[in-house]
C-alpha cells in the first residue's frame, strides 16, 4: 500500500491509497462531514452511498459523498463541521 498526503480543512494528512475519505476522517478524529440546513451535525450513517449524511467538498465539487470517495494524493476535502 502507498502512502500520500491529502488536505482535509487545510490540514495535510498522510493516508493509505485504499482508504475512503470517510475513514480517513473517522480516523482522524472528525465526525460532523457537514451541517444540516438547521444546524445539526451530520456524519456518515449508512457507509454505502445511500443516506448522503456524509457529503464533503472535493477539490471544489461540493456534495461528494466521502463514503464512496477513495482518497488519491493531493485532494483537498472541506467539511462543513
Amino acid at each position: 500500500m502507498s502512502r500520500f498526503q491529502i488536505f482535509v480543512d487545510g490540514r495535510a494528512l498522510e493516508v493509505e491509497s485504499t482508504l475512503t475519505v470517510a475513514a480517513v476522517l473517522l480516523n482522524s478524529g472528525s465526525t460532523c462531514f457537514r451541517r444540516s440546513v438547521k444546524g445539526e451535525p451530520r456524519g456518515p450513517l449508512c457507509a454505502m452511498g445511500i443516506c448522503f449524511e456524509c457529503r464533503v467538498t472535493i477539490d471544489d465539487v461540493p456534495h461528494r459523498r466521502a463514503c464512496m470517495e477513495e482518497c488519491r494524493a493531493g485532494m483537498r476535502i472541506t467539511t462543513g463541521g
